[in-house]
């Protein structure tokens, strides 16, 4: 079995060693390296070349969402995943517009995290219920409505089984904007992963296949 190669990024040793802590038991994870702030995040992610990185959004040095944005930009086949306390709207869409895989906060239960994880690790975009629900509580226009004519292209694309990079491909973006406009997707809609967007997409009416 492939294992999950990670790194953490997060300025707390308490935090970092938590991680570690709880990802230990599980077989299909390796822990591959330590950042304390972003710069060594990025540098790390370039040395290591995870699968997945675990980033803090407030680090010294450099914060999580500029270290975002430079892995993403040089390899962006490194999926990130935003595990933070912070919520905020504007911290949120800061992440996701950088490229980031995923948000999570740092009180997502363990097995939530998990699966997070792994379904990073597949490419897929994930979103902590309560930050769906933040999301969509800035866009409470009709779905239909609320999503741009992209974001139905790429949510089809999805319908249809198409990976993240495959969709990229088809419609002659990146990877990184892919992941934006799922992420996006998802606030709109209320959801947290790629399956529960399609169906509830296809429920009102904003896809057909």
């Amino acid at each position: 079995m492939d294992r999950i190669r990670l790194v953490i990024a997060d300025d707390h040793e308490v935090v970092r060693t938590g991680l570690e802590g709880m990802l230990a038991g599980e077989a299909d994870f390796e822990i591959v390296g330590r950042a304390v702030d972003g710069q060594e995040a990025v540098a790390l992610a370039a040395q290591l070349q995870p699968d997945v990185v675990l980033m803090d959004l407030r680090m010294p040095r450099m914060d999580g969402v500029a270290a975002i944005a430079q892995i993403q930009e040089r390899q962006p086949e490194i999926h990130i995943l935003v595990l933070t306390t912070y919520d905020t709207d504007a911290d949120i869409l800061r992440a996701v517009e950088a490229g980031a895989t995923g948000y999570l906060l740092k009180d997502t239960p363990r097995d939530e995290l998990l699966r997070a994880i792994r379904a990073a690790a597949r490419g897929e975009s994930v979103l902590t219920p309560s930050v769906a629900t933040r999301l969509m509580g800035q866009m409470r226009a009709p779905a239909e409505e609320a999503l741009s004519e992209r974001e139905i292209e790429v949510l089809e694309q999805v319908a249809r089984g198409a990976s993240n990079q495959e969709i990229a491909s088809l419609l002659h973006i990146s990877v990184a904007t892919v992941k934006s406009h799922l992420i996006h997707i998802y606030g709109k809609l209320g959801v947290s992963d790629r399956t529960a967007a399609v169906t509830t997409a296809l429920e009102r009416g904003v896809i057909r296949l």
